[in-house]
């Protein structure tokens, strides 16, 4: 199994990125993330594979990707289309930094997901993006 690793632009916090998605299905659009490249490992990716959601600098959420397919933009380029199962699913946060597209990663690198009541879930959410990237970047989170 492989994963990928996507920044979600735009959104603050995960909250956002609900919406965002939220109302993007409602307007029809289907759960799906598009991109100008298609993952070369893709087989890989479908056998339970994830996109992992990194919201203002830090990893936080994944979602299942459930096909990839073949779709055409608006202006008549090919694209690939991200068919993502609907529902965030917490992980354990993870600074990351900027960077354009999509990454690989493997299963075996992906942060666990956040039980209910997991401590690292409680309150982290409240605090404000740089506080919670400079207590990441020491390692207190």
């Amino acid at each position: 199994m492989l994963h990928l690793i996507k920044l979600a632009v735009g959104p603050k916090d995960v909250e956002a990125l609900e919406k965002g998605q939220a109302r993007r299905a409602l307007a029809g659009e289907g759960l799906r993330h598009v991109t100008r490249m298609t993952p070369r490992r893709a087989p890989e990716i479908l056998q339970g594979g994830s996109i992992y959601w990194v919201v203002a600098g830090v990893l936080r959420v994944r979602q299942r990707i459930v096909a990839i397919e073949p779709v055409r933009r608006a202006d008549g380029s090919a694209a690939t289309a991200l068919v993502l199962q609907p529902g965030l699913v917490p992980v354990h946060p993870r600074p990351m930094k900027p960077f354009q597209g999509w990454r690989y990663l493997e299963a075996a690198a992906a942060p666990p997901d956040l039980a209910a009541g997991d401590h690292a879930a409680e309150g982290i959410e409240a605090l404000p993006p740089a506080l919670r990237r400079a207590l990441m970047d020491l390692g207190l989170l």
